[in-house]
């Protein structure tokens, strides 16, 4: 069962390369943090815009790096369903625990249509499988009634990261699929919301900067601890919205590079963020670190 904090692990850049140096070193701090599992290769990691080989070796890096100390679930999806499964299969040879499907974008195809690439992925592969719902990208949606055909038929689809930006969405999943599925977060300022009708975690691309704390929100209201998830969650919220103030990975990936951890690039059509809405981020993120540093001290 995939429950708890998930990274969706940025990729870094320098110049034009993959900076596995720093990839190895964001891996390391997530684990440290506390986090129950990491995603290598989604599209928070701009898999889009990777070679096959870079896919390849990034997962390799995860596994190798984690070392069993935290669960790994590569990013496999795209919008054709033979690279898909091209992309699972290997993914299960390098040992990774579970695959994370994103629904295929551009083709825009019928429910059917994605039953039967979800279908033919769960045919293939013995991994475990996790559905990825995020209309506002794909311009498709995954309907809970084409979910439930899926939990239904396949053992081996055990979860979805749901982005949808539904809470009533996740109660009818809840309900509907069977007992060991699971329903994480795709979205992090409403992973609390999604908690409290029963989804169990969180793909989280906030967790790059605070695993630690993104960990504790979810620990503490899976405990039963709800007043102290909802203490971080108004502590993180400004942080959460403005994330996405740019595409997402740039917001992340620029306040990595002002800490130091890694360079700021990221691959085109993605670019650096415009100068406002960057002073903008430098004023929530700052005004975060300065608050967190102040609770230290006491």
């Amino acid at each position: 069962m995939f429950r708890g904090t998930f990274t969706a692990l940025i990729t870094p850049f320098r110049r034009g390369e993959l900076d596995t140096a720093a990839y190895e070193q964001l891996i390391e701090s997530q684990i440290a943090g506390g986090v129950d599992g990491i995603v290598p290769v989604g599209t928070t990691g701009e898999s889009p815009t990777l070679s096959c080989g870079e896919r390849h070796h990034l997962v390799e890096l995860a596994v190798k790096k984690a070392q069993g100390r935290c669960q790994v679930i590569a990013g496999t999806g795209s919008n054709s369903t033979r690279e898909t499964i091209e992309h699972t299969k290997e993914a299960e040879k390098i040992g990774v625990d579970g695959a994370l499907l994103v629904v295929p974008y551009y083709n825009k195809p019928s429910q059917e249509g994605l039953f039967r690439h979800f279908a033919a992925v769960a045919e293939a592969t013995s991994l475990k499988l996790v559905l990825y719902n995020i209309p506002a990208r794909c311009a498709i949606d995954l309907k809970p009634d084409t979910v439930v055909r899926l939990t239904e038929k396949f053992s081996n689809i055990v979860a979805i990261k749901e982005a949808a930006g539904s809470v009533d969405r996740v109660s009818e999943l809840v309900q509907r699929t069977r007992e060991d599925f699971t329903v994480l977060s795709g979205d992090d300022s409403l992973t609390l919301a999604f908690l409290s009708v029963g989804a169990v975690g969180v793909v989280s691309v906030a967790s790059n900067l605070f695993p630690r704390e993104i960990s504790q929100l979810v620990r503490q209201f899976l405990d039963g601890n709800t007043l102290g998830a909802q203490r971080l969650h108004q502590k993180f919220y400004p942080l959460f919205k403005d994330l996405f103030i740019e595409p997402n990975p740039v917001p992340a990936k620029t306040a990595l590079a002002w800490r130091g951890v890694m360079s700021d690039e990221v691959r085109l059509p993605l670019c650096e963020m415009a100068k406002e809405k960057a002073a903008q981020w430098r004023a929530t993120f700052n005004a975060l670190e300065e608050k967190m540093s102040d609770e230290a001290s006491q």
